[in-house]
């Protein structure tokens, strides 16, 4: 917690004193007490003692004292805040390893229930995007903020073929520079993206946050930094056909600054059955390449994620809406110590008057 008048602090040596002037009113009333002689009498007038509970409303003030006290301070908390103005790409393999059983019912049904929790829990001003790949990568939603749209283009997905993951990932950076052209056209003044040569050294932060001008300040022109773009791969096993490698995509990711989240689904004991060229039935293992995928987010600056059942998997995709839908923001929270400080002070009234018949 941080303050924005931190030398209102200096009230807080307030209470200290106030409890050291409350223990010494109760000592005084003790010593008046004392002078009622007739102890027969005074038990008969006051035959319950409030014990604890007359210390209870004084308690309650005295922590509401120290509220506004840290109200006028002005704390300040960094708060997850909803994005809303990101895009998300979701690269999801829909090659025939999808079918294998190690992850139930089937890695491309679990795949398919994660992927539409996820849409429901982004901040609804974030678009997502759907590419496919398999053999060949397709793009079957451009990014949008209809989550309807999505989640049926989810639902057609069908297993078949090999594992292109390298064209999915260059498929994912098309569009990733379709949106920035977009946004540039709409708002000259944003801040240019990455050139292709461009040093790794501009790849964005694993939160994907963008940092603000060190010259800026408030009420000054300062440049609106691009909107964040980012891709989530999920595959099931190792690159087999296409043009392009996983790890050169990567390095042209970096470069664009689009950091790719990369999921490993299923586990090393997952197994197909496929025709071999007679036409027989065979057994194929089809283990993830965890491998490669973990590099691809390295390269990128991003995180990867392993998910052996449809459990973790929709863990994994709870843990990147998080990291993904939600900026960290520094936000004043006067006002909730305020209202905290009210609750507090009506809470003991309350309990005065309910104790004992009267308000302190």
């Amino acid at each position: 917690m941080n303050f924005l008048a931190p030398q209102f602090l200096v009230g807080l040596l307030l209470l200290p004193l106030a409890v050291l002037a409350y223990l010494w009113l109760q000592r005084r009333r003790t010593r008046y007490a004392v002078r009622f002689t007739n102890l027969a009498l005074l038990a008969n007038l006051a035959p319950r003692r409030p014990a604890w509970r007359r210390h209870v409303p004084p308690a309650l003030y005295l922590a509401a004292i120290g509220g506004l006290l840290l109200a006028l301070a002005r704390p300040t908390l960094v708060i997850p805040t909803p994005r809303e103005d990101a895009t998300v790409v979701l690269a999801v393999d829909v090659s025939g390893s999808m079918n294998a059983t190690d992850v139930e019912p089937t890695r491309l049904e679990a795949a398919k229930a994660a992927a539409s929790s996820f849409l429901d829990q982004l901040p609804a001003g974030i678009r997502v995007g759907l590419v496919s790949f398999s053999t060949q990568p397709a793009t079957l939603v451009e990014p949008t903020a209809d989550r309807a749209t999505v989640r049926e283009a989810l639902d057609g997905l069908v297993a078949r073929g090999g594992t292109a993951m390298g064209d999915a990932m260059m498929q994912v950076l098309d569009i990733a520079q379709q949106v920035r052209n977009a946004e540039k056209a709409a708002n000259p003044s944003a801040s240019p993206s990455p050139s292709p040569s461009a040093s790794s050294r501009t790849r964005p932060s694993p939160s994907a946050t963008p940092a603000p001008s060190a010259s800026g300040s408030a009420g000054t022109d300062t440049p609106k930094q691009p909107a964040l773009v980012a891709g989530i791969l999920l595959s099931d096993g190792a690159n087999s056909v296409g043009q392009t490698e996983p790890l050169d995509a990567a390095q042209k990711a970096a470069e664009l600054g689009v950091p790719m989240y990369t999921i490993a689904l299923g586990t090393d004991n997952g197994t197909v059955e496929v025709p071999d060229q007679l036409g027989r039935i065979v057994q194929l293992d089809v283990p993830p390449d965890r491998e490669t995928l973990a590099q691809v987010a390295e390269i990128t600056n991003a995180q990867s994620f392993d998910a052996p059942t449809a459990e973790q998997l929709k863990a994994v995709y709870s843990n990147l809406q998080s990291r993904i839908g939600y900026v960290p923001r520094e936000q004043e929270v006067t006002a909730g110590l305020a209202a905290a400080a009210l609750i507090l002070v009506v809470a003991g009234a309350g309990l005065a008057g309910l104790w004992f018949g009267r308000l302190p």
